[in-house]
């Protein structure tokens, strides 16, 4: 099955066969612990839940679903499946090794916050002219709609909450792996910060 979570580390350069500068986002990858494993016959689908990192102050309620796998993840995440896979049993492992050079798959993190941010920042808008009767106001929105129907629409672009949102990044390729370490090399930039969450998937989102 490919699909891993990892953390973060940073993003760095390889060289490539033919001599070119590869960008690639480090992940420390795996290795996941399958913590539950359901089927079309029990939960009307199939799926592997694995389990990654070390958490403290596990809940009752966590700490028994886990207890067949004897682990104690930080996080728990689902793949779904075509048809399950033989090697994913309750308490088996999977690293780095499932994947090869060349894949492509699917990233997934939580996107660095912002804070509250203003409408050039947010949406790229331009700013007003400085001279000829500005006011200083050069960075403010400006008209936002006509008097009818005395309301805001949805989804109007307006200075908001900026980042910390939950992004995927699609069709990366997998250029570096290091087993021995678990750490796997995705071509291009990865959403998030620094020991970040990262949920790797083939691409498509079928593990």
């Amino acid at each position: 099955m490919k699909a891993l979570l990892g953390t973060k580390i940073g993003m760095t350069q390889i060289i490539s066969e033919d001599g070119k500068a590869v960008p690639v986002t480090i992940i420390k990858a795996g290795p996941v612990t399958v913590t539950q494993v359901k089927s079309v016959d029990t939960d009307g689908y199939n799926a592997v839940q694995v389990g990654f990192d070390e958490g403290k102050n596990l809940s009752k309620a966590v700490a028994g679903h886990v207890k067949a796998s004897n682990t104690t993840p930080k996080h728990i995440r689902e793949f779904r499946v075509d048809t399950l896979p033989e090697e994913a049993t309750v308490g088996s492992t999977i690293d780095v090794t499932s994947f090869t050079l060349g894949d492509v798959v699917d990233a997934t993190g939580i996107s660095k916050g912002k804070g509250f941010a203003g409408n050039i920042k947010r949406h790229n808008f331009n700013r007003h002219k400085k001279t000829h009767g500005g006011k200083g106001n050069t960075r403010r929105p400006g008209s936002i709609g006509s008097m009818y129907p005395q309301k805001v629409f949805k989804g109007k672009r307006m200075a908001g909450r900026m980042g910390h949102d939950q992004v995927t990044v699609k069709n990366l390729i997998v250029s570096y792996i290091d087993v021995e370490n678990n750490v796997i090399g995705l071509r291009g930039a990865v959403p998030g910060p620094k020991k970040g969450l990262i949920v790797i998937d083939v691409a498509g989102g079928k593990a």
